[in-house]
Order: structure tokens, then C-alpha cells, then sequence
């Protein structure tokens, strides 16, 4: 095997076994992971801030503040991930904050259903996009992989709480689901990135 063939070799030039062309090396894809976990935690905590200033007092406050305290814990976690790995936050966390609130309000201001229904939405793209992420992560980030399956598994109970108070009967529900859905995933995709 020649210098340029062999895996050392690759290696020194930026390739990396098993990996295509345009795949990030390990380190930034696990970056990306951490930043964009933080980043949708943070969105999440300030949908339900939004949610719960317009409902808080009503039938669902107990139940908002549930899903709101879990939320805590994902960001809390992914906080000190960040640290840990010396990963910046997105540069467009200030965005969040506002948005996030926005839509949480937003939603609760159109109705119960409404807010459920950003619910279900928001949590459905989440589940999905930690369990895309799962693969990436190697036996020696199992701590990681353990975190972000129970965080999923406490997304899916959020989008089950949604859909047993009736987020499908929300007005416009196919047209509002699809526009909640088409921003998480762009803000995924930006938060990866930025």
C-alpha cells in the first residue's frame, strides 16, 4: 500500500475512513448536535413561556408546566454539554427567545387547540430529528445517546398530551401544523449552522 493510500495517510490529508466527501469530521458533526439540542431546548422552553402567560391559569396550566419543566432539564442538560465540549450556542439564541415566546403565545391567543396543535407539530419534528441524530453517535458517546433518547421518549409523551386534547380539531389544523413543521425544521437547519 502506497503513502497515499494508506489510512494514516488519508488521515493526515483530512480523510477519514469510512467517510464521503463533504462529511463533517466527527468533532464538528458532534458539535452540531449539541448546538442545535441546545438551541431547539431553549425554543422549546419559550413556546411554553409563551403558552403558559396566555393560559397558564386555565384547565391546562398544570399540564403546560409539566411539559415546561422537562423542557428544563433538556436545556439544562445540553447547557452543560456546550460547556463541557467548549461548543458555542447559535448565534441566533436572542431570535429564539423572542420567536419561541411568539409562537407559544401566539398559538395559545388562537385557542386551546391551536396550542396543542403548535404542540404536536413542534414535537413531532423534534422526534424525528433526534432520532436522525442517533446514528452518529458511537459507543463512546453513549451517555449522549441515552440523554437524547429519553429527552425523545418525553417529546413523544408532549406530542401524546397534544393529540388527546384535541390539537387535530384546531382550526386549519393541516395548514397550521404544516407551517409550525416547515419553521422548526428550517430553524433546525439554521441552528445547525449558525
Amino acid at each position: 500500500m502506497s503513502e497515499t493510500t494508506s489510512p494514516t495517510a488519508n488521515s493526515r490529508h483530512g480523510a477519514r475512513h469510512g467517510a464521503l466527501p463533504g462529511d463533517l469530521p466527527r468533532r464538528d458533526r458532534l458539535a452540531r448536535i449539541v448546538r442545535v439540542d441546545h438551541a431547539g431546548e431553549y425554543g422549546a422552553k419559550r413556546i411554553y413561556e409563551g403558552q403558559i402567560a396566555v393560559m397558564g391559569k386555565g384547565r391546562h396550566g398544570k399540564t403546560l408546566r409539566h411539559m415546561a419543566d422537562q423542557e428544563l432539564v433538556h436545556l439544562e442538560y445540553f447547557e452543560k454539554q456546550l460547556n463541557r465540549r467548549r461548543v458555542r450556542p447559535t448565534l441566533l439564541q436572542p431570535l429564539w427567545h423572542v420567536t419561541g415566546f411568539l409562537l407559544g403565545a401566539g398559538t395559545a391567543i388562537l385557542g386551546e387547540r391551536a396550542a396543542m396543535a403548535c404542540t404536536v407539530a413542534v414535537e413531532e419534528v423534534i422526534e424525528e430529528h433526534y432520532e436522525a441524530q442517533l446514528p452518529h453517535l458511537g459507543p463512546d458517546e453513549q451517555e449522549l445517546s441515552d440523554s437524547i433518547r429519553k429527552f425523545q421518549a418525553e417529546e413523544v409523551e408532549h406530542r401524546d398530551i397534544g393529540l388527546q386534547n384535541e390539537a387535530e380539531r384546531a382550526a386549519g389544523y393541516p395548514l397550521l401544523s404544516a407551517a409550525i413543521k416547515a419553521g422548526t425544521r428550517a430553524v433546525i437547519w439554521v441552528a445547525e449552522r449558525v
